[in-house]
């Protein structure tokens, strides 16, 4: 009867571990789909974070695609000429280090 109360918690646990993984965001994935959902690396002049928001200078904003960066989980898109700030929220300090490692 132990046995089978083991092997239920057991189970239980692994679906509560498998779940809390499916739910973690992977940020370098993240950062890899905005700077494609951007133009790509060469239409980015240059960036900067400032807290939840991502500012960013682009070559051309057309080719930007604002629909993939609010279903990524953008809060907000405001642009002013060639640039964009992108409120990102608590995840922008995360999405900022993979980024900043795509650049290297």
């Amino acid at each position: 009867m132990q046995l089978e109360y083991f092997i239920i918690i057991g189970v239980a646990l692994l679906i509560a571990i498998a779940i809390t993984r499916s739910r973690r965001k992977d940020f370098k994935m993240e950062a890899n789909k905005l700077v494609s959902y951007l133009g790509g690396k060469n239409n980015i002049i240059n960036y900067e974070f400032n807290k939840s928001r991502f500012v960013v200078s682009l070559h051309d904003v057309s080719v930007v695609n604002k629909d993939a960066i609010q279903r990524m989980g953008a809060q907000g898109i405001v642009e002013i000429d060639n640039q964009l700030k992108i409120i990102l929220g608590e995840d922008a300090s995360k999405i900022k280090k993979h980024i900043d490692d795509l650049e290297k």
